[in-house]
C-alpha cells in the first residue's frame, strides 16, 4: 500500500462516513427525497408566486411516466398503483402548500405525515416485488426439472424392466444424472435382495444390446457408495473413435494432483496418482503403446516435481525424441538459452541401464538416512516430494519382458528394479513398466501386481495375450472388442475402477514444443541424492556416454555403406562400425589378419570380385552394433537358416538383447525381402536372402 493511498484513507476516516451518491433509493431515502423535494418547491413557488397548477401537472406526468415504465418491466398493479398515487398525492400537497403557505404546522405535519406513509408503502411493495420475482424463477425451474424429471422417470423405467428382464434381478432407480459432455448418463441403482454389483456387471454386453447402444459404447456396472449400491454408466457417443491430439495446455503439473493419461468415455480427464503408487501399461504391437508412453513422458515433463529416468534396451526409442533434439542444439528457448533435455536420464544400453538402476537405488538408501529430520518435521513417514526434493520416476519400456527373462544379464537388471520397487515408495522412487501383454508370466509376479495399481490394457482389437480379469480382477463385463481402437482400451486406478478410455495422441512436433516450454520447469537432484548417485549421474550426458544416440543418425555413423557387385570369399568387413582409431593398432592388425586368412574385402570401397561368398550385404545401415550382428548371425546360419530364440541367445551377453526384439527385427527383414520365413509355428526359422536358391526362370 502505497503512502499516499493510506494518508487518504486515514483523511476519509477522520472526516466520517463517505457517501454514495450513485446509490439508488431505498424506502427511507426515496421517502425523505421527495418529501424535502416538496417542500423546497412549494416554499420557493409561494415565494416567487408561482401558479400552483405547475405543481399538479408535473406530478401528473411524473405518475404517467412510472405507470408506463412499470407497465414495461412488469411490475404488479399494486406496485404501478402505488407509485402514481405517490407522486399525485405529493403534487397535490404542493399546491395546496403554495397555496395556504408551506410553514404552517398543519402544512409541515402532513408533509411528514405522507412521508411516512411513503417509506411504509415503498417498503410493502418492495417486498412484493421481490417475492414475485423468486417465485416466478421457482416456477421456471419447476418447470425445468419437470421436464428433466419426466426423461429420467423413462430412463429409469426402462432400465428397470431391461434388468430385470436380462438379470433377472429387480432394482430400484435412486438417480439418473446426464453427464455434461452428452455422452451419456449414469444411474445409481438399489439392487433387492442383497444382490451385489458384480452380478449385474456379468450382463454388461446383453444389456448393452438390449439398449441398441452405438458401437464402441458400453453399459458399466460399478460400486455404488456402498455394497448395496451400484453405478451403470451408460456411454451414448462413441468418443473413442474420435481423433484427439494431446491437449496444447502446458501448464504446470504435480506428481501429488496427479497426471493426466487420457479421456474416459464420458469426456473427462482420467488422472493417474503415482506418488506411491507404480503403473504397469501393456499394449501389443500396433495397439499405440509407444504413442502412450510419450503421453506419460509428456506429463511427467510437465510436472514441477518429478524426474524422470527411462530404460530402454531397444536402442532407446522411447526417449530419444525428448533427449536427442536438445542434446543436438536443435532447440533453443525464446531468449536463445538452450533446452534441457525432456528426460532426466535416458539409458538404451545394458550398461547405462545398471549405472542408473544402481544410482536410483543408492539415492534411495541415502535419502532414508538424510531426510529423517525433515519427515519427523512434516510428521510424516513419507517423503515431502517438492521441487527441492523431487520424485524419480523410473520409466522402463518392455520392463515387463527384462522381469521374466531367463537371460543372466536381464536377471541382474531385474534383480535392482524389484529392489527399486519394494524399497523407495516412501522415499519418492516408483517405476512405470510397459509389457507386450496382459498375461500370466508378466502378472506373475506379487510384487508387481501388489505395487502396479495404476494399470493399462491398450489392445486395439488385439485379443491374443489379453487378459482382461488378470489385470483388473473384480470389474467384470469388460471385453476387447469394446476397444477396437488405436490408443484406446482399459485403465484402471485405485481412485477409478478398471473402465474405458483412450490415450491422446501425441505428435512429435508437440515432443519438441513441450520439451521447450517446459525446460526451465524440471527440478534439480537434490544434493543430498546427487551426493549418492555419483559421477554416474553428473556425468551421464558426456559424448562418450551419449555418443549411442549420435550413431543413430546416418551421417554421423560412420557406417560403411556396401559395395555394388557380389563378394569374393568370406566379407567380415561389415561389421566394422567405422573407421579404426591410429592407437589402436592391435585391432587394426587383428582385422588385417582375418582379412587375410577369410579372404575378405580389404575395403568396402573397392569393388570385390564377382564370384564366392559376400558378407557385404551386412555393410547396410543397420540401426545398432547388436542387429549388426544379429544380422550376421543370420547369414552365417546359411541354407538351413536360423530362429529368434537361437539369436537372442548368441547375442545376450555382449548386448543383452531379448528375443523379442530380435523377432522384431526378423519381422522387419522379412518386410524387406532381407530374409524369408520357412515354416510355421514352433518350427519356423529365417533364412538369409543370399541363401535362396534362385528359380529357373532366374526370379
Amino acid at each position: 500500500m502505497s503512502a499516499t493511498t493510506a494518508a487518504n484513507k486515514k483523511k476519509q476516516a477522520d472526516s466520517g462516513p463517505v457517501l454514495d451518491w450513485s446509490a439508488g433509493h431505498g424506502p427511507v431515502t426515496g421517502a425523505l427525497s421527495a418529501t424535502t423535494g416538496a417542500l423546497a418547491i412549494a416554499t420557493t413557488g409561494a415565494a416567487t408566486g408561482m401558479p400552483p397548477l405547475w405543481a399538479l401537472a408535473v406530478g401528473g406526468a411524473g405518475a404517467l411516466g412510472h405507470t408506463v415504465a412499470g407497465l414495461k418491466v412488469r411490475n404488479a398493479g399494486r406496485t404501478l398503483a402505488f407509485k402514481a398515487a405517490s407522486w399525485l398525492i405529493g403534487a397535490g400537497w404542493t399546491t395546496w402548500a403554495m397555496t395556504t403557505g408551506p410553514l404552517s404546522w398543519a402544512a409541515l405535519g402532513s408533509l411528514a405525515t405522507i412521508g411516512v406513509g411513503m417509506g411504509a408503502g415503498a417498503r410493502s411493495v418492495a417486498l412484493y416485488e421481490e417475492a414475485r420475482e423468486e417465485e416466478a424463477l421457482a416456477a421456471e425451474r419447476r418447470q425445468i426439472a419437470q421436464e428433466m424429471s419426466a426423461e429420467r422417470r423413462q430412463i429409469a423405467a426402462e432400465w428397470v424392466e431391461r434388468i430385470r428382464r436380462i438379470c433377472n434381478i429387480t432394482v430400484r432407480v435412486l438417480a439418473v444424472e446426464m453427464w455434461e459432455t452428452g455422452n451419456g448418463y449414469s444411474l445409481d441403482l438399489e439392487p433387492q435382495g442383497g444382490t451385489t454389483y458384480d452380478r449385474i456387471a456379468q450382463y454388461a454386453a446383453a444389456l448393452s444390446a438390449d439398449a441398441k447402444l452405438p458401437h464402441g459404447c458400453t453399459a458399466a456396472v460399478g460400486p455404488g457408495v456402498h455394497q448395496g449400491r451400484a453405478i451403470v454408466d451408460v456411454t451414448t457417443r462413441n468418443v473413442l473413435a474420435e481423433a484427439r491430439t494431446y491437449p496444447e495446455d502446458y501448464t504446470p503439473l504435480s506428481i501429488l494432483t496427479g497426471i493426466p493419461w487420457g479421456f474416459r468415455t464420458n469426456g473427462d480427464d482420467v488422472l493417474a496418482y503415482l506418488r506411491e503408487q507404480c503403473a504397469l501399461v501393456v499394449g501389443p504391437t500396433g495397439s499405440g503403446k509407444t504413442n502412450m508412453l510419450h503421453t506419460i513422458l509428456a506429463g511427467l515433463a510437465r510436472a514441477e516435481d518429478v524426474l524422470t529416468w527411462v530404460i530402454d534396451l531397444n536402442a532407446g526409442s522411447a526417449g530419444l525424441p525428448w533427449v536427442r533434439p536438445a542434446l543436438s542444439g536443435e532447440l533453443k528457448q525464446a531468449d536463445g538459452n538452450p533446452v534441457r533435455p525432456g528426460v532426466d536420464w535416458l539409458a538404451g544400453t545394458y550398461e547405462e541401464a545398471l549405472k542408473l538402476l544402481d544410482a536410483a537405488i543408492a539415492v534411495g538408501l541415502h535419502r532414508k538416512r538424510a531426510y529423517q529430520e525433515l519427515m519427523a518435521k512434516h510428521d510424516t513417514d513419507l517423503l515431502p516430494v517438492s521441487a527441492k526434493i523431487p520424485q524419480i520416476m523410473l520409466v522402463i519400456d518392455e520392463g515387463a519382458e527384462i522381469l521374466v527373462s531367463t537371460d543372466r544379464r536381464m536377471k541382474e537388471l531385474a534383480k535392482r528394479i524389484y529392489e527399486f520397487i519394494r524399497m523407495h515408495r516412501s522415499m519418492g522412487g516408483r517405476t512405470i513398466i510397459t509389457a507386450l501383454g496382459a498375461t500370466g508370466s508378466v502378472l506373475g509376479n506379487l510384487l508387481i501386481r501388489r505395487e502396479a495399481k495404476v494399470r493399462v490394457a491398450l489392445t486395439g482389437g488385439e485379443t491374443e495375450g489379453m487378459d482382461l480379469s488378470k489385470m483388473f480382477p473384480g470389474r467384470r463385463g469388460l471385453r476387447v472388442d469394446q476397444a477396437p481402437f488405436k490408443g484406446a482400451g482399459f485403465m484402471g486406478t485405485p481412485e477409478s475402477p478398471g473402465a474405458l478410455f483412450k490415450a491422446w495422441r501425441i505428435k512429435p512436433s508437440q515432443i519438441r514444443d513441450i520439451t521447450v516450454a517446459t525446460s526451465d520447469r524440471h527440478p534439480r537432484l537434490d544434493a543430498v541424492s546427487a551426493n549418492a548417485a555419483g559421477a554416474d549421474y553428473a556425468r551421464r550426458w558426456d559424448a562418450e556416454r551419449t555418443a549411442w544416440m549420435r550413431d543413430l543418425i546416418p551421417e554421423a555413423t560412420g557406417t560403411e555403406q556396401s559395395a555394388p557387385g557380389a563378394g569374393a570369399g568370406l566379407n567380415l568387413s561389415a561389421h566394422r562400425t567405422g573407421t579404426p582409431r591410429g592407437d589402436d593398432d592391435l585391432l587394426r592388425r587383428f582385422r588385417e589378419e582375418i582379412d587375410a586368412q577369410f579372404a575378405t574385402a580389404p575395403d568396402p570401397d573397392t569393388p570385390p570380385p564377382a564370384v564366392g561368398l559376400n558378407l557385404s550385404a551386412l555393410r547396410k545401415e543397420q540401426d545398432s552394433p547388436a542387429q549388426r550382428a544379429a544380422l550376421a548371425a543370420l547369414l552365417a546360419a546359411g541354407r538351413e537358416g536360423t530362429g529368434a530364440s537361437a539369436i537372442a541367445r548368441a547375442l545376450a551377453d555382449e548386448y543383452g538383447t531379448t528375443r523379442q526384439t530380435v523377432v522384431g527385427w526378423l519381422k522387419t527383414w522379412a518386410d524387406e525381402g532381407t530374409a524369408v520365413r520357412v515354416g510355421e509355428g514352433t518350427k519356423a526359422r529365417y533364412v538369409h536372402r543370399d541363401h535362396i536358391p534362385e528359380s529357373p526362370s532366374g526370379e
